[in-house]
Order: C-alpha cells, then sequence, then structure tokens
C-alpha cells in the first residue's frame, strides 16, 4: 500500500494514497547495530549537530561566530525568554529581527517553546503528556509506527541504535499524539518533525510542540484527505507561473502534478531536504512566523 510520493508517473490522488503511513526511503533506513556502520570509525564521531561522519569525511566547514558574538546573542536571548510576555507585547518586530539572526544553539529548544506556544499549552495541560504516555495506544497506530522509527535520522546519535532512547522517546510522542487526536491518528511525516524536535528539548516538551505544528501551524496537513497539502500544491503552481514561466511550463507539459515532488517538503517542513544548518534556520523563523517561511 505504501508509496513515496513522485514514484513513478501517477496521478496526483493517487500519490496521496498511503502518504499518511510512509514517505520511507530504503536508503534512509536504519542500519541497526553499530558494528553495521559501514564507513564509520569505531568510536563514532559527530558534526556539532549530532550526526555520525564518515572516516573520509571532514564534516565540512561552516562560519562560525565568534564566542564573543554568540555569548552576546545568548544573553540578548536569555532576557526575552525571561520577559517573554512582555516581550511578545511591545516588542514583537524584535524578536523577529533576532530570529532571522538565527537562535543560539544553546536555547533554540526553549526558544521553539515560547515561539510556538507549546509552553503555555503544556502548563495548561498539567501531566496530560503522562497520561497520554502511560496508555497502550490503538494497535494499528502502534504498528505503523514501531516500522516508522528505524527511518528517522538513522545517522543521528539519538536515533542510529534500534531501541535505543531517541527510538523510544519518539515511539512515546508519536504515540501520545494518536491518542491525543484519535480523529487524526499519525501520519509518517510526523515522524521527522518531531525526531528534530527530540533532538532539541525532552519527550513532554517535544510533543506539545508537535500538537502546536499540526493544530497551529500546519492544520490540515496530517489529515485522513491531507486537503491542505493538495490545496498548497496548487499555490505552488501558481506562484512557479509567476516566478519562472519556464519551469512552470516545463513541468506542465512533462505532467509533473507539484504533488509529486513538493509533499515531503512542506510534510516533513524541509527537514529531510535541506543542509542540516539550513533547516534549523527555517525552523526558527518557522516559529516566528509561520508556515508561509517554509512556502
Amino acid at each position: 500500500m505504501a508509496r513515496s510520493p513522485g514514484e513513478g508517473s501517477v496521478s496526483p490522488s493517487a500519490s496521496l494514497r498511503g502518504t499518511r503511513e510512509t514517505l520511507s526511503d530504503p536508503e534512509l533506513e536504519s542500519l541497526g547495530s553499530d558494528s553495521e556502520i559501514n564507513g564509520f570509525t569505531a568510536e563514532r564521531k559527530t558534526d556539532k549537530y549530532g550526526f555520525l561522519i564518515k572516516t573520509e569525511e571532514n564534516g565540512g566547514r561552516e562560519e562560525e561566530l565568534s564566542v564573543d558574538v554568540l555569548r552576546q546573542r545568548e544573553a540578548k536571548w536569555l532576557d526575552m525568554l525571561f520577559n517573554w510576555d512582555k516581550w511578545m507585547a511591545k516588542r514583537h518586530k524584535k524578536i523577529k529581527l533576532r530570529c532571522q539572526k538565527g537562535i543560539p544553539p544553546s536555547l533554540r529548544g526553549r526558544a521553539w517553546q515560547y515561539l510556538s506556544g507549546s509552553r503555555v499549552k503544556m502548563d495548561q495541560n498539567p501531566n496530560k503528556f503522562t497520561e497520554l504516555d502511560s496508555m497502550a495506544g490503538d494497535p494499528k497506530w502502534v504498528d505503523i509506527i514501531e516500522r516508522d522509527l528505524h527511518r528517522q535520522f538513522p545517522f543521528h546519535e539519538m536515533f542510529v541504535a534500534r531501541g535505543g532512547h531517541g527510538q523510544q522517546d519518539l515511539f512515546r510522542v508519536l504515540k501520545a499524539y494518536t491518542l491525543y487526536r484519535p480523529d487524526e491518528g499519525y501520519c509518517q511525516a510526523q515522524a521527522p518533525i518531531a525526531a528534530v524536535l527530540l533532538m532539541h528539548m525532552p519527550a513532554e516538551q517535544a510533543f506539545w510542540c508537535l500538537v502546536q505544528i499540526c493544530e497551529k501551524y500546519l492544520p490540515g496537513y496530517y489529515s485522513e484527505k491531507l486537503e491542505a497539502i493538495q490545496l498548497d500544491g496548487r499555490i505552488l503552481f501558481s506562484l512557479l507561473r509567476k516566478v519562472s514561466a519556464v519551469a512552470y511550463k516545463h513541468l506542465s507539459k512533462q505532467k509533473i502534478d507539484p504533488i509529486l515532488y513538493m509533499t515531503e517538503w512542506f510534510m516533513c517542513a524541509f527537514s529531510r531536504t535541506l543542509p542540516w544548518s539550513s533547516v534549523l534556520r527555517v525552523w526558527d523563523m518557522f516559529f516566528c512566523e509561520g508556515n508561509f517561511v517554509c512556502h
């Protein structure tokens, strides 16, 4: 049943069939154990984001902020976070400007919670995640989620080991969401979203952040018929016609519908598409300004 968007020449409706259950890519599947990871050193090395580095790689060079600049930005963000309501009410434009510069890595998870409103949501629902976490869950969704766990960032230190703490927390967050929103259940595109959140915050905070993404930022994206993603696909094609008539005509001539290539971009908020440093910067602005940043 499961088929990746863009596989073969299929209609838009057909390409969406099964998207709620899988966007899998065999090359992204977890290899299961340390001894099976070819190309990595016995003493696993990671880059600054936690992704494993192959022995022949040097991790790439990125422009680094000076320690002084980073500390200055951290101090400014700490001031904002300690006085969040005041800043949101009177100096929201300043928050936006600081998000554009990039949220300091040490405060990114906390900032995402405040920007999204998930911190307030969590405080309004004490013990709710604990309650959902203790429940068994619908066997249908539990089975699908368990089959998807090893596909999420298999070369990140949190998720490289089958049954490791990262995969366990990912299961907890996704299962809890199916219980929180049984009308929606589980959509496979939620898994990389939840995984990115878990790289930056504990499971309970990640759950409430996922709730906000699904309900506030991307409403309708993960519903059974995926109406919102189809609408955004049509909007994307319309915009493409304005900004790149040549590309628009070529894709139209080849009968390549936007849904065949943009589904994973939008539903996974580019988490499986862009270089990681770009993903984090996009997400900073996504939480600040909403989903039009990803579009």
